[in-house]
């Protein structure tokens, strides 16, 4: 093999068990050196164009879908010379780190229990000066008119709870669940007459709310604005908040039901580090950096397609390819115990 193809790459990346550097791949791979692998990776242009162009055929649409939209962060911790990396919050790590961000977008068929990821945007606002905010936005609006993918049900961490967001949702015709900060200020005073704006942890609950939900206005939204706000137990220490423009949802129950899909990308952001290498590579430069991350997702959407046809978990596709060299490893030992 004389020339390097996105395909040889993502091979790798799929292949791979541990390392997943361009050191290894080069030690692992016939007439191509590092600085070949190197070269290609700076000089290519992978968009997430490519992640939406590999993933279509396999979606099956729903019309109750869901879009489920978060961000995770790639740890570069240990970097000090990488391009893109900054300081961000991380929730795996509960605080700051040195990172790459990337906001994802998941589509999710509620019948089939199943998801995709669809789309994604690399969080650089010292390059393209867009919010994550913003890089939601422009996922929305791709997979609602260029895409037209069918969904009813957009769901959203606290962070993207924002005014602009909540509202380009409720004008699309969709319905939101979204857990608000317990410092938002809300109104829940009949028919919100009094503008008695509170923050949600000073509210009182009666067990009729507790139960289905209340009324509420929220602060700096339109004056004739109503959402239905729920109080719900996520664990024995921990509450969330929970909204919706659904203000016929009555149901607590439902709503934590609704909200537990949210976890669904949550499941894809913790399979594409461990499965794909997604934080592994230790290029500096941004272009390397930002064509890891589309081969990355492309490696996770051929696992997952694998893995639904063989009925099997995306773990078990990887692990399994291992299978076959200890089966002969402990048959004919190359490395003999003594």
């Amino acid at each position: 093999m004389e020339r390097l193809s996105r395909s040889d790459y993502c091979q790798y990346l799929l292949s791979t068990q541990i390392n997943y550097t361009l050191t290894n791949f080069a030690d692992h791979i016939k007439n191509i050196s590092h600085d070949k692998i190197n070269r290609y990776l700076k000089d290519t242009k992978l968009t997430p164009k490519l992640v939406w162009e590999h993933v279509k055929s396999d979606i099956t649409h729903s019309d109750n879908g869901y879009l489920l939209f978060d961000d995770t962060v790639i740890n570069k911790d240990y970097s000090h010379k990488i391009e893109g990396v900054r300081r961000q919050y991380s929730g795996n790590a509960h605080g700051l780190i040195k990172g790459i961000g990337v906001v994802t977008c998941v589509y999710v068929n509620p019948e089939l229990g199943k998801f995709w990821v669809i789309d994604y945007r690399i969080f650089d606002p010292d390059r393209d000066g867009k919010s994550k905010i913003d890089h939601l936005e422009d996922m929305l609006n791709h997979t609602e008119y260029k895409k037209c993918l069918p969904f009813a049900t957009v769901l959203v961490d606290s962070w993207y709870a924002t005014h602009k967001i909540i509202l380009k949702i409720d004008d699309m015709g969709k319905t939101y669940y979204c857990p608000l900060k317990k410092n938002r200020l809300v109104d829940d005073s009949p028919n919100g007459e009094s503008a008695d704006y509170v923050s949600i942890d000073k509210l009182s609950w009666n067990q009729e709310e507790l139960t289905h939900g209340k009324i509420v206005s929220i602060n700096k939204f339109p004056k004739k604005y109503k959402t239905k706000l729920f109080q719900i137990a996520v664990s024995t220490n921990r509450t969330e908040h929970v909204v919706t423009n659904a203000t016929d949802q009555d149901s607590a129950n439902d709503v934590r039901n609704e909200c537990a899909i949210r976890w669904k990308i949550e499941e894809f952001h913790r399979e594409t580090k461990q499965l794909t290498g997604l934080e592994k590579c230790q290029c500096r430069i941004n272009r390397i950096q930002r064509n890891h991350i589309a081969c990355a997702m492309l490696v996770w959407v051929c696992m997952k397609r694998v893995a639904s046809n063989m009925k099997k978990t995306i773990y078990r596709v990887k692990h399994d390819l291992l299978k076959e060299y200890l089966v002969e490893e402990l048959r004919s030992p190359r490395v003999v115990f003594a």
